[in-house]
């Protein structure tokens, strides 16, 4: 029988280094400091993951945020 005893939690340690790049040109309409950024899109699946690995772990649906131990009973 799998637990989420079992399962890989991902943490700071396992999160490769992040490259910061500036490139010069503003984006005024988007921003009002001009900022340009794309590494929200990147995170967008991950809570949605989390709760497929909960559900696989335990077989219970859990569709709202936060995913407590509590939500599992």
């Amino acid at each position: 029988m799998r637990t989420l005893a079992d399962y890989h939690v991902p943490v700071n340690l396992n999160v490769l280094p992040i490259d910061v790049q500036f490139i010069g040109k503003p984006d005024s309409p988007i921003s009002p400091i001009g900022a340009r950024s794309i590494g929200e899109i990147g995170s967008t699946g991950v809570k949605a993951a989390i709760a497929n690995a909960v559900f696989d772990a335990t077989g219970k649906r859990l569709r709202d945020l936060l995913l407590t131990p509590y939500k599992l009973l």
